[in-house]
């Protein structure tokens, strides 16, 4: 199978962390959906990244979705996502807000990267930062006083996302001033689960830069 996007995408780094914690191969075809959107899009006509072509030929768009598809090509007891409910619900709920913190710091950067000086729409911004702020307060409530994993023993999908959007935001943080406050003073316990992961080979040898 084949992953298609760069790895400075968290959700493309997300799915290809996931399909090494499971020991899975896969061949990682780096390409921009800005640099290299004409080649992206006779892959795939919605130029989305990630994108996974499995052996069968069948097109995957979204992070989640691939990391579900990811999840059973393997035993249950190696899933990724827990199958316990309980387990599985706390899991879920991690992962959404780890998303929401991905995709504010995205916009973050779209907004300030991307549109002129003079198409900024200030409240806007703040709105997306204030967004970005609640999800980041809410995790660093939930991974408060964890020492190793967030659902136990061994590392999940929670684990994986939320230390994956951690190390994008901190990654783009200092070109955009509007991502300030997410520092590791503010979110300690987010910063200390992310930098365990990113110790994990699988981890270091999907470099983000």
């Amino acid at each position: 199978m084949k992953l298609i996007g760069m790895l400075d995408s968290p959700y493309v780094r997300r799915a290809a962390v996931s399909a090494k914690l499971l020991g899975l191969s896969f061949e990682h075809q780096p390409l921009s959906v800005f640099r290299h959107f004409d080649e992206f899009r006779a892959v795939n006509p919605v130029v989305k990244a990630p994108t996974l072509l499995t052996d069968d030929g069948t097109m995957l768009l979204d992070s989640s979705l691939i990391c579900d598809y990811l999840d059973h090509l393997v035993e249950p007891e190696r899933r990724l996502l827990p199958v316990d409910a309980a387990a599985r619900l706390r899991s879920l709920e991690l992962i959404g807000l780890a998303l929401a913190a991905a995709e504010k710091t995205v916009q973050v950067v779209y907004e300030c990267g991307l549109r002129p000086d003079e198409k900024l729409h200030q409240p806007w911004l703040d709105r997306v930062v204030q967004q970005l702020d609640g999800a980041y307060a809410a995790l660093e409530a939930r991974v408060l006083g964890t020492t190793g994993w967030l659902l136990g023993e061994r590392i999940t999908q929670a684990d994986v996302t939320l230390a994956v959007v951690w190390r994008f935001t901190q990654y783009v943080r200092p070109d955009h001033p509007a991502l300030a406050a997410a520092d590791a003073g503010r979110y300690p316990s987010i910063a200390a689960l992310s930098a365990r992961a990113e110790a994990l080979p699988e981890f270091a040898g999907t470099p983000l830069d």
